[in-house]
């Protein structure tokens, strides 16, 4: 197992960097403003009882804790309380202690919104993942109070035993069940606030081409469904490798086709009540922007507006900017809604969290 933990309690007081707010476009009566700088590829986001935000990140291998001591809706203190770890992307809070994820294991942290400046020793809940490409991973707890942790595919495309699934573990980590398969790399996940279905963002494969095949977002209303991949993508195109012999018509199509390559990272449905009210039980989702495409696109937040089915009517920009021609100069990866209805937003590449909030017309 690859671990190396050192625990630290670093905290830092920072002037907020000059990030180019009047660049973003949003609809009318949304603000956006800096929450939090100098968290250094920040990634996936977990919000303790106590209100700390729990930010992970991937190539920096750190976790970190922000404080908003003071209550003016920025943080005063990021606190790095693990550092040297692989890869934790994803962050997840329970019954006061924080779940981290390393590739191979899940990590625990014990009551440690009460230890920030003396964090515990982790406890390793599971170390029984594939230490393979697309190995980060984001992680959540379901209604069920399962833990779901996805096993991307190890691969651009192929087709491995074990790989390209979701899968959810016991909190005790003595129980590991695959929930959805055909999944090629979901970096985000979450659950419908009225029907308790798991909702996730797909990142489609590489090599077809600038506009094929569509990234996409993907419903799993229960345990065992296919969503296609490696043998089908968007729900009508068969892979030109793996698709002989298959028919789309045999698996789980999705919701909405998003761009190609943009990437889809982190999704939260709106559970506020500080938007407008036709944002309420809506889909938003942080497109982290494109790599294999001649042009880029995504480096931004969308969108999808369902109706009372929960199929898609609509899927367009909500915050973009980020992006200006083919240079980009931030890159949204997750969402965080919080108890006052404003919105947070990480960006890697900025080492900034944002705060969106609605202020009217």
């Amino acid at each position: 197992m690859r671990l190396g933990v050192i625990l630290l309690a670093l905290a830092s007081n920072f002037a907020f960097a000059e990030v180019p707010l009047d660049k973003l476009r949003l609809p009318e009566g949304f603000k956006i403003e800096v929450f939090a700088d100098g968290v250094t590829n920040a990634r996936h986001m977990a919000r303790g009882d106590k209100g700390t935000i729990f930010v992970g990140s991937r190539r920096e291998g750190k976790v970190y804790a922000l404080r908003d001591d003071d209550g003016d809706n920025r943080a005063d203190r990021v606190i790095t309380i693990a550092e040297d770890l692989y890869q934790p992307t994803g962050v997840a809070f329970r019954d006061g202690a924080l779940w981290v994820s390393a590739v191979t294991s899940i990590l625990r942290f014990d009551d440690i919104e009460a230890r920030l400046d003396n964090p515990p020793e982790p406890v390793v809940v599971t170390d029984q993942f594939p230490d393979r490409h697309h190995g980060w991973k984001y992680i959540a707890f379901g209604p069920d109070g399962w833990l779901y942790v996805p096993v991307g595919a190890p691969c651009n495309i192929c087709d491995e035993e074990g790989f390209a699934e979701i899968r959810r573990i016991s909190p005790d980590g003595k129980k590991m069940e695959t929930f959805a398969k055909g999944v090629r790399n979901t970096v985000g996940f979450t659950w419908h606030p009225q029907t308790g279905e798991l909702w996730f963002t797909e990142n489609g494969r590489d090599m077809m081409g600038d506009d094929m095949p569509a990234c996409e977002l993907n419903r799993a209303p229960k345990a065992g469904m296919h969503f296609g991949y490696p043998y089908c993508h968007q729900g009508d195109t068969l892979d030109p490798e793996f698709g002989e012999g298959k028919s789309c018509a045999d698996y789980v199509p999705p919701v909405q086709n998003l761009g190609p390559h943009v990437a889809p990272l982190g999704i939260k449905f709106y559970t506020g009540d500080q938007f407008p009210a036709q944002y309420r039980n809506q889909v938003f989702i942080a497109e982290h922007g494109s790599w294999n495409r001649s042009k880029k696109i995504g480096y931004r937040v969308t969108l999808v507006t369902l109706d009372e089915n929960g199929k898609a009517t609509a899927y367009e920009p909500f915050i973009d900017g980020w992006l200006e021609g083919e240079n980009n100069w931030g890159r949204p990866v997750d969402l965080l809604v919080m108890p006052d209805g404003a919105m947070l937003v990480s960006d890697d590449q900025g080492g900034v969290i944002y705060r969106v909030t609605y202020a009217g017309k």
